[in-house]
């Protein structure tokens, strides 16, 4: 099979991927190998090809985001048949056992298996995948508009629920991207005000269009106050930009996996009356079943920008310079 590996990490401009020739994966007991058909194109997979996540193998295949169809059962397999549409996401495995997962925090088990970066992900015409991780996918998203939904769309539902927005509130989302393009119609969905504050006219734009009450730049305060706010950009100088934006309670959650050093805070400006802080890490398998139930009701628009399987480091470099409005998307 074809597939793009990290090959030296390294900025996206200095083409860090390198498209190679492997054998077809086997898949082992409990888990089912896929034709890829779609995977999308994620901002970790970014920070992994440029060195931003250290590589925890050589020549990771990334891609977390990965749609396709089962094409062999590995032994004892049950949940599906050959021939059906299946979603691989971020989380691949977890131990079960250590004192998060026994409480039902899987997102913090100490010993997790995430797919693109520990094991080889989508980027690649065929993969497999733990049964027990993989998701149906609701039917009302062909390949291209569902492969977002399996990390924008779960991580954006964590951070959402994290952001602990009351009914009826008022949230900001700084950085419009995938995940929040997406997170911004759940939430509206909800009955919430949204206030978009992204850098980039065209997410501007887009977020209006969804539905967002204002659309201004990132460092600008929002017009009124928030009661929860969401931090997408991997910007740190944002989150004390967020926390005065934030009325007295609110919640600043902060949903990626890398973010760059944040400044001293001002306790009194930026935390005092009980401004919450907290980060967001991972998903359960809960939250990606949560998830699909919502997007099966409420009739997401999916913004995505395709590109051939061919121009996966093409995708990486448009997403490092903020080309990709939406999600970027390979399709096989």
């Amino acid at each position: 099979m074809r597939a793009w590996a990290v090959d030296r990490p390294g900025p996206a401009s200095g083409r860090p991927l390198r498209l190679v020739e492997r054998p077809a994966p086997e898949p082992g007991p409990g888990e089912v190998r896929l034709a890829v058909s779609a995977c999308g194109v994620c901002r970790t997979d970014l920070h992994l090809a440029e060195g931003d996540l250290a590589p925890r193998r050589p020549g990771t295949v990334p891609g977390h985001e990965v749609v396709g169809f089962v094409e062999e059962l590995g032994p004892g397999t049950t949940r599906f048949q050959v021939g059906e549409r299946v979603g691989v996401a971020w989380l691949r495995g977890t131990c079960g056992r250590c004192r998060f997962c026994r409480r039902g925090h899987e997102n913090l088990c100490v010993a997790p298996v995430f797919t693109g970066w520990d094991v080889d992900g989508g980027y690649a015409e065929q993969a497999v995948v733990p049964e027990a991780y993989a998701y149906r996918l609701p039917p009302r998203y062909d390949d291209e508009h569902a492969a977002p939904l399996l990390c924008a769309g779960i991580i954006g539902y964590r951070a959402l629920r994290l952001a602990d927005l009351p009914p009826g509130g008022r949230l900001g989302i700084y950085g419009f991207g995938a995940s929040a393009h997406l997170t911004a119609q759940l939430a509206l969905a909800a009955g919430a005000t949204v206030h978009v504050l992204t850098r980039s006219p065209q997410a501007q734009r887009l977020a209006l269009e969804l539905g967002a009450s204002s659309a201004a730049g990132a460092d600008d305060p929002p017009p009124e106050p928030l009661d929860a706010a969401i931090l997408f950009a991997p910007v740190g100088a944002l989150v004390p930009v967020a926390l005065r934006a934030l009325d007295r309670g609110g919640t600043l959650a902060v949903a990626g996996i890398h973010l760059t050093d944040v400044p001293r805070l001002h306790y009194d400006t930026e935390l005092f009356q009980e401004r919450v802080l907290r980060s967001v890490t991972a998903n359960t398998r809960g939250d990606g079943d949560e998830l699909f139930r919502l997007a099966d009701r409420v009739d997401l628009r999916v913004a995505t920008q395709p590109y051939p399987f061919e121009a996966a480091d093409a995708a990486l470099r448009d997403l490092s310079a903020d080309r990709v409005t939406g999600a970027a998307v390979l399709v096989l």
